[in-house]
């Protein structure tokens, strides 16, 4: 993880700021899946699930125009497009576009919009086109890290700085993107992991369903979760993995197949909360009880939380979509021509029995 110098430091306290100013609109990012969203104590919690930028490290790299190579613009005069990876059914993806388009509003900026739908071809194709129609800066989901290149050419001959958000774009950073802005996907799966062992007792099989191939998201929150059970449990054996591809229908097959060939086995670790939405579903149709596998997953939707109340998952880790006051702060002060860092690292919260209760307002 790499964190900002001290010049980048001045920009984490106005990023700070217009975080706090713009919680509560980012919050209604998760009003899809919250039916009593005017109740006094839920309505709080969202209040407080804004992203929240970690203290910076010393020795971290940042951004200016001058050196990407671009030219200073008032953020309320330009067009910005938004590249959406993957169809909108994943909460997660829900709450990403939704703070895009809400921040873009509240700072009435022009915004155009494009949705993969989960295909890596459609979205070069999305971009390209966006920068046809006039966009002056871009802020991309990519799906896959790999495979930009078509892209980064075509703006950079015009120009146009991009910020990444969630996963991370396979490139050198103030050269062919501005910066990249998400969670510390290894330590999401340390935590991960340090939920597991202590469901588990740190014996037993565990499986693992990963995330979609060919990002970043889903090697770093693997790398994350080996490692820290190799350090903490050798009792814990990792003995079973399998791609959900992100998804809850991908997540149940997985599931079926995973307790007919490991019926003994003791936990489960979904790289999202659709793939562990998928397993509960897989464990409820074999005619499985809450607890008797332990499930601990990565994102914070709604239903996953409501899955800890419930007994069926034991833990899930926060990975917050609500990108867009931070997406723009970081575009606003590169525009102005201030240091922006290459790597904006989110702190996440996490959900167990203690908290998911109390705090099922802040998730999305």
């Amino acid at each position: 993880m790499q964190r900002t110098t001290h010049r980048s430091l001045l920009l984490a306290r106005p990023v700070l700021v217009a975080l706090a100013a713009a919680v509560a609109l980012t919050a209604t990012s998760c009003a899809k899946s919250e039916d009593d969203a005017a109740d006094g104590k839920k309505s709080t919690a969202a209040a407080d699930a804004g992203q929240k930028v970690a203290e910076p490290k010393p020795g971290s790299k940042t951004c200016t125009v001058d050196a990407y190579g671009g030219k200073k613009i008032d953020l309320k005069d330009a067009t910005v497009g938004f590249s959406q990876s993957e169809k909108e059914a994943n909460p997660f993806r829900i709450a990403e576009t939704q703070s895009i388009k809400d921040e873009a509003a509240k700072r009435g900026v022009k915004l155009l919009t494009a949705n993969a739908q989960s295909q890596f071809s459609k979205q070069i194709s999305d971009v390209q086109d966006l920068l046809a129609k006039g966009a002056d800066l871009l802020v991309i989901a990519p799906l896959n890290s790999d495979g930009w290149d078509p892209v980064l050419q075509a703006a950079a001959a015009k120009k146009v700085p991009i910020v990444t958000i969630d996963r991370k774009i396979n490139a050198t950073a103030c050269k062919d993107y501005v910066s990249f802005i998400a969670s510390d996907f290894v330590e999401q799966g340390r935590r991960a992991a340090d939920q597991m062992i202590e469901a588990t007792g740190g014996k037993g099989e565990v499986a693992i369903l990963l995330g979609s191939a060919g990002n970043n998201v889903t090697t770093e929150r693997t790398k994350g979760f080996k490692e820290r059970v190799a350090e903490k449990a050798p009792g814990l054996k990792v003995v079973f993995e399998q791609t959900g591809d992100f998804t809850r229908e991908k997540g149940q097959q997985v599931t079926e197949q995973l307790i007919q060939s490991k019926p003994g086995i003791a936990g489960i670790y979904a790289e999202n909360d659709e793939m562990g939405l998928g397993a509960v579903a897989a464990l409820k149709g074999a005619g499985k009880k809450a607890g008797d596998v332990k499930i601990v997953t990565v994102d914070g939707t709604r239903n996953a939380v409501q899955g800890v109340v419930d007994g069926w998952i034991s833990g899930v880790i926060e990975s917050n979509p609500r990108f867009g006051p931070l997406a723009f702060q970081t575009l606003d002060d590169f525009t102005q021509g201030k240091d922006v860092a290459q790597d904006i690292i989110i702190q996440d919260g996490a959900y167990d029995d203690g908290n998911a209760e109390q705090d099922l307002g802040k998730a999305y």
